[in-house]
C-alpha cells in the first residue's frame, strides 16, 4: 500500500509539472489528470493507510480529557 501511494504520488507531479513545462494543446489536460489522480485517489488512499489501526476516540478530545488535562 506504500508504495502505491508513493508512485501514484510521483505520478500526479510528474502530470502536472509536465503540463506546465509542455506547451501543448494537451497540457491542461496533463495538470487536470494529475489533480485528480492527487485529491481523488492518492489523498485518501493516504489516509486511509496512516489510520488503519487506529481508534478515532483517542485523537477526540472530550471534557473526560480536559479534566485529565486540568489535574
Amino acid at each position: 500500500m506504500k508504495w502505491v501511494v508513493y508512485v501514484l504520488l510521483i505520478l500526479s507531479i510528474l502530470l502536472i509539472t509536465s503540463g506546465y513545462l509542455i506547451d501543448d494543446i494537451n497540457s491542461e489536460k496533463f495538470i487536470g489528470g494529475g489533480t485528480l489522480i492527487l485529491f481523488f485517489i492518492v489523498i485518501p488512499l493516504f489516509l486511509y493507510y496512516r489510520w488503519k489501526n487506529k481508534k478515532l476516540k483517542d485523537f477526540i478530545l472530550d471534557n473526560k480529557e480536559l479534566e485529565k488535562m486540568k489535574n
